[in-house]
């Protein structure tokens, strides 16, 4: 009888999957994208209830028609959806945490886009970093052609060549870029899994909230040595050079997502409404200049120095 239904659930989810998988690949533009995030929602309900073998028979499965439609997108998607879904469902009928699951899940996204973007390349000679640079700059040239119609030639060329010269150091920070991707799907797909849990199975799937965000010490450390050698190293060719700006632009990502959760962590002390650490994290993102640097540096204390202890002391007092 368990079979049975394992069997009839796996059918049900490939079937789910590459549906969403043809209306992806045939529905191009924003809608499209956006079912990118829950593409992985199946592989992780199945994984979470069956565990990891049962979903690897699943990921199989779906391989195999992937590569019968436009496999040059089709297969890529499968492979990061499917070993992200695998991993994190399989994390999760482990019994582990949420945010182990998102830990796991993130490193397994990472390995799947990469290796979709290895096919790619060694299949079709598509060079995906190149596409991209490529696309950005000719982006790039229509805007500046644009504004130079309407007489702003001065103002579009050096606005052009400031993007133009960000557009370089996309190909340094492609693991960084992969990496805040792979988190973002992990995140957005799990909390899509846990809703559709919740509902289907009566359960009280959550992640911990996110005032009581802890990463380990550890971070800080990495984040200064990989800051010391951006300052030393200047060859941009140089492997040192390119793994020190990535695991810097990670880490202070992280820093600043400790930062925010510092954040939440003192209004809800101080008995504020929930809407002002939402509104710090909007203008955050709209205005990174200022306000991401201080709530980096709120990160860095609150990893460095015992900060919520003295809040909640304070507060006791």
């Amino acid at each position: 009888m368990n079979n049975s239904k394992r069997i009839t659930e796996g059918a049900l989810m490939a079937g789910i999957y590459l549906l969403l998988l043809l209306v992806i690949i045939f529905l191009p533009g924003g809608i499209g994208s956006l079912l990118l995030f829950i593409l992985p929602v199946p592989y992780i309900y199945y994984s979470s209830r069956h565990g990891w073998k049962p979903g690897l028979l699943l990921f199989c499965l779906t391989m195999i028609f992937s590569v019968l439609i436009v496999p040059v997108l089709s297969v890529p998607f499968t492979l990061t959806a499917g070993i992200g879904g695998v991993v994190s469902g399989g994390v999760l009928y482990a019994g582990r945490s949420a945010y182990e699951s998102l830990a796991l899940g993130t490193v397994g996204y990472t390995g799947g886009l990469m290796l979709g973007m290895g096919l790619v390349q060694l299949l079709l000679g598509i060079n995906l970093v190149d596409e991209l640079t490529a696309g950005m700059n000719d982006s790039l040239d229509t805007v500046e052609s644009t504004m130079g119609a309407f007489g702003q030639v001065e103002n579009s060329e050096e606005a052009v060549d400031t993007f133009r010269e960000a557009v370089t150091f996309i190909p340094d920070i492609i693991p960084s870029i992969l990496v805040m991707t792979s988190v973002m799907t992990a995140l957005i797909s799990l909390w899509l899994t846990f809703k559709l849990m919740n509902r289907i199975e009566n359960k009280s799937y959550a992640f911990a909230s996110f005032k009581n965000f802890r990463l380990p010490t550890a971070i800080l450390w990495y984040y200064f040595f990989a800051m010391i050698l951006n300052y030393v190293v200047t060859d941009r060719e140089g492997w040192v050079y390119f793994g020190a700006i990535n695991v810097f632009i990670v880490a202070g990502t992280l820093i600043a997502i400790q930062g925010f959760s510092f954040v939440f962590y003192y209004a809800s002390q101080k008995k504020w409404p929930k809407a002002v650490p939402v509104l710090v994290i909007v203008f955050s993102l709209l205005s990174p200049g200022l306000i991401m640097y201080l709530v980096r540096i709120l990160g860095i204390i609150d990893l460095g120095f015992p900060l919520r202890s003295y809040v909640s002391e304070k507060k006791k007092n």
